[in-house]
């Protein structure tokens, strides 16, 4: 009896202890949600890693911890309405992106030469391409413009659409800063153009006004480069390509690759046969910063990317507080050279310890 009555006071001690262990569970799971909750809107929270992600457009199991913000951008030209989605992971020295959207069509045709029927080479362009204006033979892009110090007034409070000035003597307008000192730092991914050497090209924002000879890019500037990079693919005058692809293959691909490139031999192509207009080689040096590969798949592009948390450039965003918010804003490149789909609001990036 005395063996018996210890076997059930085990028992609801066990219980008990059961009980309140889920009690514990529980408390911590609604705290945990509590915790996750804290992250504000319009808010990318990057979420730390001990392994990085490998940069390779595919999105592995790492970036399942990471949180996903979505901004639905509009706009743009073809199919430029589109909902973004990005998520950031961080490791002792560096941050990743991954990024994706959809885009019902990879483009990548970008104003290649054609053969004509009299053997002569004509560049393929948009007809109602008025001056930089190109939405048909164009690439797929995607840009971001960080707010350099917190230096851009007004960025951190309404985005980049500070930045943004319509007409201005180009269809789509100029961007720069309003005062001398406002910097912004711009990644400005292109699909044929960095894409095939896994870069993303790294630019700044400053308060040049536009001006037709002297200062077309009005604010945009690249940073400082050291060497690559990519050129038009044509002779002096513009009237034929210069290079082609290895053994004067036709296109595709649409870019070539500067280390690969062979002199253009004209008796090899058929009429209506094309050839790149553009040559390519990495960046080096501080426009070189940022290493990013995307894959387009199903009518969605991936596109993952990573930089060192600091650069030491004066032209780019610094992360050294993780304590710090991060302002920025997005936009999207539907074979468009500037007709991009774009948000009004802007977003934060900040870092979970």
């Amino acid at each position: 009896m005395l063996a018996l009555l210890k076997i059930i006071g085990w028992r609801k001690k066990l219980r008990r202890f059961l009980g309140l262990s889920l009690l514990f569970t529980v408390i911590m799971a609604v705290l945990a949600s509590c915790t996750a909750q804290k992250i504000p809107a319009n808010t990318v929270a990057a979420t730390k890693t001990t392994a990085a992600p490998q940069i390779d457009g595919v999105v592995e199991s790492a970036w399942n911890k990471a949180q996903v913000l979505k901004i639905p951008v509009s706009g743009g030209a073809n199919s430029g309405t589109t909902t973004v989605e990005i998520r950031a992971l961080y490791t002792s020295d560096s941050v990743y992106f991954l990024m994706q959207w959809a885009d019902p069509t990879e483009s990548f045709r970008r104003s290649p030469w054609q053969k004509q029927t009299d053997g002569t080479w004509l560049q393929l362009k948009d007809p109602n391409d008025k001056g930089s204006d190109n939405n048909i033979y164009y690439e797929d892009k995607m840009s971001f413009i960080w707010n350099i110090n917190d230096s851009i007034t007004g960025f951190n409070e309404q985005g980049c659409m500070v930045t943004c000035h319509m007409g201005e003597g180009k269809p789509f307008g100029n961007k720069y800063t309003a005062n001398a000192g406002e910097l912004g730092d711009i990644w400005h991914w292109k699909s044929v153009r960095n894409g095939p050497v896994a870069q993303i090209d790294d630019q700044y924002l400053d308060n040049t006004r536009y001006d037709a000879q002297k200062a077309p890019g009005a604010g945009r500037k690249s940073d400082p480069n050291t060497g690559g990079g990519y050129v038009d693919n044509k002779t002096t005058d513009g009237k034929l390509p210069l290079w082609a692809l290895p053994n004067n293959k036709t296109a595709p691909p649409y870019w070539i690759l500067d280390s690969e490139k062979v002199a253009l031999d004209s008796s090899k192509y058929s009429t209506g046969a094309e050839v790149p207009s553009i040559i390519v080689a990495p960046f080096k040096g501080d426009r070189g910063d940022l290493t990013g590969k995307g894959v387009w798949k199903d009518g969605k592009w991936t596109l993952e990317w990573g930089r060192k948390l600091q650069t030491g450039s004066q032209y780019d965003v610094q992360f050294s507080s993780l304590d710090k918010t991060y302002s920025f804003g997005v936009a999207t490149f539907d074979n468009a050279q500037v007709r991009h789909a774009f948000s009004a609001s802007v977003y934060k990036l900040i870092f979970l310890k």
